[in-house]
């Protein structure tokens, strides 16, 4: 793509005052992107010296520090690569009515790791199908993501450098890699050119700017940025089409499923737990010693014992090494990011376990049915959430998800149970008989979740809990499986 990037300069145009009348502009939309509560995103990148700085200075000039961020990505630490490869730029997208402008970003790890980090071909093309999917979802969220390339031809480069060296106060902002990226400046062309051609979607388009001339860059940078945003302001967004299938397991209906003959005594019960909590904390050892991390996630139907499993799993591991995440309805600041965002903040790093109480599944389940989001959003979900999980198990997590199956009986007895226990009142609130009340409707969402969302890669379990002492055993069992396939696997 940087092969056929033209842009002529008119030398009869006035590009000094043209940038200032765009910079006005800009200001003024932003009030706009504010009250339209549009997420924008402004990505640079570009070669050394190329002013990427200096340009991001100038947009900024003018804007309400309130409601935009700059942020310069540096390449990732230690401690983030024990994180998927998205998992710090997911954490920082902005709120709607708000944006982000990037000095550097997750481009970073594509046409740079390819030089630089020996990554396989396949390693590079499955992060290219990462960040088309990463920003394809954003788009889809109504996110505007506009990504600049600054180029300069090698010779420019090299004036730069050297006035860069020429000046003691900032000689120091040409390093030893920016020279030897210099020195193989072709070969890093073709990479760059490469990068930009995969990764020039429809829904986030690659915009090429000649840098050469300050003065015209600076107008490029601002034509492009209030042109992208005042179009996304006006137009009505369509959802981006998508073309992978994922490999689905056949799962059974929720009514077809026999609880009756699923128990145990005590005294079975009793034997068993200690077997697999013994078993479950020495996995859990050879799982940090692995740097293998892993998620555990529960839903189920009220009162199922989604609490109780989920004890008899913590009290075996060790509290240095898991995490348990309790999720409720999303508060003010995760209802002002997409929706997975909040999910990616807890994500485990290598070695380490995320119990999730609730999911987000909750997208396909309580928001469809309560009408909390709209009818399309929730329609994307079921896809989303298969690309979320994929990008979870490629990075090596073990993601184990169990739906905790009761009858409508079992419930009644164990809500009335609670709300005849003093000490057991606080699990029982006038939503759980709300929700009650839509049992039939809960019962389908959940039978389309499991048949559409039930992958070779993160296959849903479900429990029979009818019996609280047989669903634990199963869990842990299910949990310990899970493992030591993995361990196998990794032999």
């Amino acid at each position: 793509m940087l092969k056929n990037a033209k842009v002529n300069m008119d030398e009869h145009t006035n590009y000094k005052e043209l940038v200032s009348q765009l910079r006005q502009e800009l200001s003024g939309l932003q009030l706009k992107i504010r009250d339209k509560k549009l997420p924008v995103i402004v990505v640079f990148e570009g070669w050394s010296a190329s002013g990427k700085g200096s340009l991001i200075a100038e947009m900024i000039k003018y804007l309400d520090p309130r409601f935009f961020k700059v942020h310069s990505f540096l390449p990732a630490t230690p401690s983030e690569m024990r994180y998927p490869l998205l998992n710090r730029f997911w954490k920082d997208i902005p709120e709607y009515g708000k944006m982000l402008i990037m000095d550097r970003s997750w481009y970073q790890e594509l046409a740079i790791a390819r030089m630089e980090e020996d990554i396989s071909s396949k390693e590079y093309n499955g992060r290219v199908k990462a960040v088309n999917t990463f920003e394809r979802q954003l788009s889809d969220d109504g996110y505007l993501i506009i990504k600049l390339f600054l180029n300069i031809s090698k010779e420019e480069q090299a004036q730069r450098f050297e006035k860069l060296c020429d000046n003691d106060d900032k000689s120091w902002r040409v390093t030893k890699l920016d020279k030897k990226r210099h020195k193989h400046y072709d070969e890093y062309f073709d990479a760059f050119d490469d990068m930009t051609e995969k990764t020039n979607t429809a829904y986030a388009p690659w915009n090429i700017i000649d840098a050469t001339d300050k003065t015209f860059a600076k107008y490029q940078m601002f034509h492009i940025i209030t042109e992208s945003i005042t179009k996304a302001l006006e137009e009505k967004r369509r959802p981006n089409p998508v073309n992978e299938v994922f490999p689905l397991l056949t799962m059974p209906e929720l009514a077809d499923i026999s609880l009756d003959d699923k128990a145990l005594s005590p005294d079975e019960y009793g034997e068993q737990l200690k077997k697999c909590q013994k078993e479950l904390s020495k996995l859990h050892n050879r799982l940090y010693r692995a740097k293998i991390p892993m998620i555990i996630a529960f839903e189920g139907w009220d009162a199922a014992g989604k609490g109780g499993a989920i004890k008899r799993i913590a009290s075996a591991l060790d509290p240095r090494g898991y995490e348990a995440v309790p999720i409720a309805a999303p508060d003010k600041t995760e209802l002002a990011h997409h929706y997975l965002w909040r999910f990616w903040n807890h994500i485990p790093k290598t070695g380490h376990i995320a119990i999730f109480d609730r999911t987000w599944y909750g997208r396909v389940m309580v928001e469809k049915i309560e009408g909390f989001t709209s009818p399309q959003r929730c329609g994307q979900a079921y896809n989303e959430i298969n690309e979320f999980e994929k990008e979870l198990t490629d990075s090596s997590i073990i993601i184990v998800k169990f739906w905790l199956q009761i009858d409508k009986d079992e419930q009644l007895k164990r809500f009335t149970e609670r709300q005849n226990t003093p000490e057991k009142q606080w699990k029982i609130t006038d939503e759980d008989w709300r929700n009650r009340e839509k049992w039939d409707s809960y019962e389908a969402a959940v039978n389309e979740m499991l048949c559409r969302t039930s992958s070779a890669y993160a296959p849903w379990n479900v429990i029979e809990a009818n019996d609280k002492l047989y669903a634990r055993i199963k869990v842990l069992k299910t949990v310990i499986n899970a493992i030591n396939d993995r361990l196998d696997d990794a032999k």
